[in-house]
């Protein structure tokens, strides 16, 4: 029987979705904390625009980069709310930011070419860097200092093999939000590389502690980075699947053949949504951050109170990257808090090999289920063997 390729057979499932799976076939009452997706329904208004476009005929293929008015309210909202600019034919819209991210690699990452990727990091990217036929390399950053972005050791780990680095901020797993120097140094030596900087930045939109900007708005080298965004988190349409991707105009044209080959368009009727949710009514949405915040602080109080317990403050995104203090594997301390506490968490290792032995908690939750599942989780640190 034929055999699938090595880039398929190198892929490994994320250890997030082991533990949605054990979740998914337990019985009983569980606290689900281990999966980062917002609670939240999207807004009225966004699901009767997306029905009225259905109705209307909208149902069609769209121009291969999208719809030039959504093109043209992804455009406003980056300069408007996080200072980077493109011009609309600077954007493709795409079937999430996952879509993104995968046209982002294959245009910047050519075959035995390297990703870089300070960890720990969404384990998703691995991934990527497989399917281009490139290689992966994990930069652990330092955990006394929070898993805060080292432009040093990001720069030491770059060669003229290195096509991309990808710097998450707010970061998945840990919440932090890199400092704006530090992504500086680092996009000015990608330059240097004739490499380019993909700024995951799908989260910005839930930035906690101050003005949330883009890093292409920062650089003084804006054409070596590609900004992924999506409107999931934000706006709380994780389903609808539309994201998007911006750089310079020679790259899009670039990635606009190869999205034609993989998905042709996003989905009409997810494009005439997302339209609505950048430009109507944003009230419903100020409203999901001030609650995201709200429960940031409940985790950061949490956690100030459980003996053994810590994490980096969490500045943006809904994640806690919490160390128990426990010198075991985190899956197996995550399958104990499952099946013997009823708390879900998503096993640290996963996120690479910066922070082994750490769980990551999404407080994408209510408060009650959070302060539930800090409950839980207590009594189930104090009882782990």
């Amino acid at each position: 029987m034929p055999t699938p390729t090595d880039r398929v057979r190198r892929a490994e499932r994320s250890s997030i979705r082991v533990m949605f799976d054990l979740a998914e076939r337990h019985d009983g009452d569980l606290v689900r904390l281990e999966v980062g997706e917002p609670d939240f329904d999207t807004p009225e208004h966004v699901v009767d625009a997306a029905a009225r476009a259905a109705h209307d005929g909208a149902t069609h293929y769209t121009p291969n980069a999208g719809l030039p008015a959504c093109r043209r309210a992804i455009s406003d909202t980056l300069a408007d709310d996080f200072g980077v600019r493109h011009d609309p034919d600077e954007i493709v819209v795409t079937v999430g930011g996952m879509e993104a991210l995968h046209l982002a690699v294959l245009a910047t990452v050519s075959p035995g070419e390297e990703l870089v990727v300070p960890g720990p990091t969404w384990p998703n990217y691995e991934t990527q860097a497989f399917l281009a036929d490139g290689s992966f390399r994990e930069v652990p950053m330092p955990a006394e200092s929070g898993f805060g972005l080292d432009a040093d050791r990001v720069i030491d780990a770059m060669s003229d093999d290195t096509a991309a680095v990808v710097l998450t901020t707010p970061s998945n797993p840990t919440g932090r939000v890199f400092d704006p120097d530090e992504c500086r140094a680092v996009v000015e030596a990608a330059a240097d590389h004739d490499a380019y900087v993909i700024a995951d930045e799908v989260y910005l939109g839930l930035t906690y502690d101050g003005r949330a900007e883009g890093i292409a708005a920062y650089t003084g080298h804006p054409d070596h980075v590609l900004t992924v965004g999506s409107c999931s988190k934000t706006y709380a349409m994780t389903g609808w699947r539309l994201g998007w991707l911006a750089g310079d105009g020679h790259l899009i044209d670039e990635v606009v053949k190869i999205h034609e080959s993989t998905t042709a368009c996003a989905s009409s009727v997810a494009q005439h949504a997302a339209i609505a949710a950048l430009t109507g009514p944003q009230e419903p949405f100020e409203e999901m951050y001030r609650e995201f915040r709200r429960r940031r602080d409940l985790v950061v109080d949490r956690v100030a109170e459980i003996d053994g317990l810590s994490c980096p403050r969490p500045e943006g995104a809904f994640y806690a990257f919490l160390d128990p203090g426990i010198d075991d594997d985190s899956l197996s301390i995550a399958k104990y808090l499952l099946e013997e506490h009823g708390v879900v968490l998503a096993p640290g290792d996963g996120f690479g090999d910066a922070a082994p032995g750490r769980l990551r908690l999404s407080f994408a939750n209510s408060r009650d289920r959070l302060e539930e599942g800090f409950d839980r989780l207590e009594a189930g640190l104090e009882t782990y063997q």
